[in-house]
């Protein structure tokens, strides 16, 4: 049986209830009744908690969620040092980004078919599905000696598993908050903090000890533990809607503001992962250890954990676009100065990025909106590493590649500034 099946909508709702009142009112009052309890209805059923054990369980499940995909997908730094020195000696870093890359493009893809099937109810088996597909794949990936293998396991497996875990899950947090929803959303990707930070430092320490195959292999056992209890505790508060339309909704992108939005999450996504895939090789080319390689990628994902709650925070004061445009323009100059200033400003980029697209928009059609949005820019996130790694290839550094990288997101924030002038009417104002 579907969760649609299970989970009466709104529209049943409606049905129910007035069919209920009908028997204990007058003729000349049925008409001023229904239409009365269509407005007490919507007015109920919008009204998010903004707080709550179950909210707060939705919350503690959402970051487990992000602690299992974005955590472990944000480390992919460590496995294109340890390929590329190891594993896949003689196959080109480009090449070996393209695993990377089809991961994060993977996570963001899906959504446009999640996000749809979310608002319409299929939501837990579809998101059961997904958590095995994401352990299995793990598992798979410490059997893998060649780059067919390693691809298919780990950027494709995992990455569309991640995929139809994570747009989901943001949702439903949308659902339970409202006033605190930055502060909500911000706590969420505090699990993806920690798993970036986790899963290098363990992975650093574990791979001499245990060799690489038993490593992947307790990231698999971690990763089942994780989404078992996000499984558990992850519940929807609104019941599906009919919202009329397939899986893409062309009449969104009427609104100047959010097809603005779309263009710049390309273009910031473009530059976002060039940092996390080659800040390991390029501290070894400038002399750092390979041991302290590892840890460049845990300096950079702790640092976002602050960003990620102080972006919450300022979020709800100002605004969940107003504070991307602040966080994402901010640049550094030296080897772990970039790794902490980028860390912190990009996390608030990932905590909020759906925060607007929510927003501009009605709720019941919140998840296909927000899930067109991640599956665009997803083409930024599959083309951004690949690019990156032509660029080292063909100058010799990474002088020119942070060029490339740096002015993406630049770019991108000057059409985040766009974005808000078309949808406020003005230059300033909190969004």
């Amino acid at each position: 049986m579907s969760d649609s099946e299970k989970l009466p909508t709104i529209e049943s709702l409606r049905g129910i209830d007035s069919a209920s009142e009908s028997k204990h009112i007058l003729p000349h009052d049925k008409q001023k009744t229904e239409a009365g309890f269509d407005h007490e209805l919507q007015t109920r059923l919008s009204e998010a908690p903004d707080g709550g054990i179950r909210a707060w369980l939705a919350v503690f499940a959402t970051a487990l969620v992000t602690f299992s995909t974005f955590g472990f997908l944000n480390s992919w730094g460590i496995f294109q040092a340890y390929y590329e020195g190891n594993l896949l000696l003689h196959t080109p870093p480009s090449t070996i980004a393209w695993i990377g890359s089809t991961q994060y493009a993977l996570t963001y893809l899906p959504a446009l078919a999640t996000g749809r099937m979310f608002d319409l109810g299929y939501f837990k088996i579809p998101f059961f599905a997904a958590s095995c597909v994401l352990v299995m794949c793990t598992f798979l990936t410490a059997e893998c000696t060649q780059f067919w293998q390693l691809f298919l396991t780990q950027g494709v497996g995992l990455g569309a598993s991640c995929g139809f875990l994570f747009s989901p899950a943001i949702v439903i947090v949308s659902q339970w908050f409202s006033k605190r929803r930055g502060l909500a959303l911000s706590t969420t990707t505090v699990g993806a903090a920690l798993g970036s930070i986790l899963f290098p430092v363990a992975a650093q320490n574990l791979i001499p000890l245990i060799g690489f195959r038993w490593t992947i292999r307790v990231f698999g056992f971690m990763l089942m533990a994780t989404m078992g209890m996000a499984n558990i505790f992850l519940k929807r508060r609104l019941p599906p809607t009919k919202v009329r339309g397939g899986l893409f909704n062309l009449k969104a992108f009427r609104n100047k503001a959010y097809s603005t939005y779309c263009v710049s999450g390309i273009m910031i996504l473009l530059g976002l992962y060039t940092e996390l895939t080659y800040i390991s090789v390029s501290a070894v080319t400038i002399g750092a250890s390979k041991g302290f390689s590892f840890y460049i990628i845990a300096i950079a994902n702790a640092a976002s954990a602050f960003g990620r709650l102080s972006s919450g925070l300022l979020g709800d004061k100002i605004g969940a676009l107003n504070t991307m445009v602040i966080y994402t323009a901010i640049t550094g100059s030296q080897l772990i100065a970039i790794a902490i200033i980028h860390g912190f400003s990009i996390g608030a980029y990932i905590s909020l990025y759906s925060a607007p697209a929510v927003a501009m928009g009605r709720m019941e059609d919140a998840g296909r909106r927000v899930g067109m949005f991640m599956s665009l820019i997803g083409l930024g996130g599959v083309a951004g590493p690949p690019i990156s790694g032509v660029i080292y290839t063909a100058t010799g550094g990474f002088i020119d590649t942070g060029y490339y990288a740096g002015g993406s997101i630049i770019f991108g924030v000057a059409l985040l500034l766009v974005a808000r002038y078309l949808h406020l009417g003005r230059l300033w104002g909190k969004f």
